[in-house]
């Protein structure tokens, strides 16, 4: 059954994730409600907050007294919160779990029959052994901590044992992947709601640098077969896990076309944010109406869209010139209300229209 219009949302966390939601909630009539500890929230100018740490106890229960569902735009809330929760969670706390720690994600990702690069787990208090035998199986690779990772923090390239050692110490439990020579990175996301309807967005190209995400494209270079397997793979895993919300995949497509799943999300996603402008219904409205129970369609892009992050600038001084940015035929700036830090998501630009393959160059130049 469909959540009543004036209903309130309870969000976890307050990020420019939790921002963008609040507002696609006022567009269909909801009213929004999160919890989130920093009092500078950017979702703060949009909905109302509850300033507390998300294993406080006495704002949990305020904001279950204030929302009918609760949904997140952070997935690191303390598993204790999301499974004691008494209001529906959508997405579920077991997948929200899933989503959290890269061991349980890649074998949750196996078991549903979904491809993901060779990995072993690994632990600071494995000996030389173990490792090295990681190492002789995998080759150089990837060592990514098991949990709170995000924006290329906790992870480090090893090749030899001495740097695997040293990074497994300053990480903790950590997943080892085999690096694989993709062609490109891919994003899809797939809603479902609680009665069962799926809908699936476009397959979206992506441009990591650093291992922060730089720019997005739709349509993406990839074939229609790929996107059509990318789709599949996200409808897949909606349906196994019975998922009720948004969940978004990142993908490498290799040489040969074929397909493997880097890492999910149980939320929007920054790769989404093109949908913003791009036509057609936002990844933010989707999420809202999964988990409402509302109708769902599917959501990709009308047009050929590109989103250029707009970083911290490296010092004080450097700040790009937003204003000449501005100047440039078919931009679209959303800015999140956030202090400066070097390299710390402030905004993003979207980029529309006839000539958006030029222009969205001269804006990655502007804002480097």
């Amino acid at each position: 059954m469909s959540l009543a219009v004036g209903s309130t949302i309870g969000i976890l966390g307050g990020g420019q994730l939790g921002q963008m939601l609040a507002v696609a909630a006022g567009r269909l009539g909801y009213r929004t409600a999160f919890l989130e500890p920093d009092p500078l929230a950017p979702a703060a100018s949009f909905s109302r907050q509850i300033q507390a740490a998300f294993d406080d106890e006495d704002a949990i229960f305020q904001l279950e007294s204030l929302a009918q569902v609760i949904t997140l735009e952070f997935e690191n809330v303390p598993a204790p919160t999301l499974e004691g929760l008494e209001r529906p969670l959508r997405p579920a706390a077991a997948i929200c779990r899933l989503a959290s720690d890269r061991r349980l994600e890649k074998k949750a990702l196996e078991q549903a029959g979904l491809p993901v690069a060779p990995y072993r787990v690994l632990d600071p208090q494995d000996d030389d052994l173990v490792l090295q035998r990681a190492l002789s199986e995998l080759g150089s690779g990837l060592l990514k901590t098991a949990t709170l990772g995000y924006d290329g923090h906790g992870q480090a390239r090893v090749s030899d044992l001495a740097e695997l050692r040293e990074a497994l110490g300053r990480q903790g439990p950590s997943v080892l992947e085999q690096e694989v020579p993709f062609t490109r990175e891919l994003s899809v996301q797939v809603a479902r709601n609680p009665s069962g309807q799926v809908a699936l967005s476009g397959v979206i190209e992506n441009l990591h640098e650093g291992g922060i995400l730089r720019r997005s494209h739709y349509p993406p270079q990839a074939s229609p077969q790929v996107q059509e397997r990318a789709r599949e793979l996200a409808r897949r895993l909606a349906n196994a896990w019975s998922l009720e919300g948004l969940l978004t995949l990142e993908l490498f497509e290799l040489p040969d076309g074929s397909l493997l799943v880097n890492e999910l999300a149980p939320r929007v996603h920054n790769s989404g944010h093109l949908s913003l402008d791009g036509g057609g219904f936002s990844q933010f409205e989707i999420q809202i109406r999964a988990v409402c129970d509302l109708p769902l369609l599917d959501f990709a892009p009308e047009r050929e869209v590109f989103m250029i992050n707009l970083l911290g600038w490296p010092s004080p001084e450097q700040e790009p010139d937003l204003a000449a940015l501005l100047r440039l035929p078919g931009t679209h700036l959303h800015l999140y209300g956030k202090r400066w830090r070097p390299l710390r998501k402030l905004g993003h630009v979207n980029v529309t229209g006839p000539q958006a393959a030029e222009i969205a160059a001269e804006v990655s130049a502007l804002l480097r």
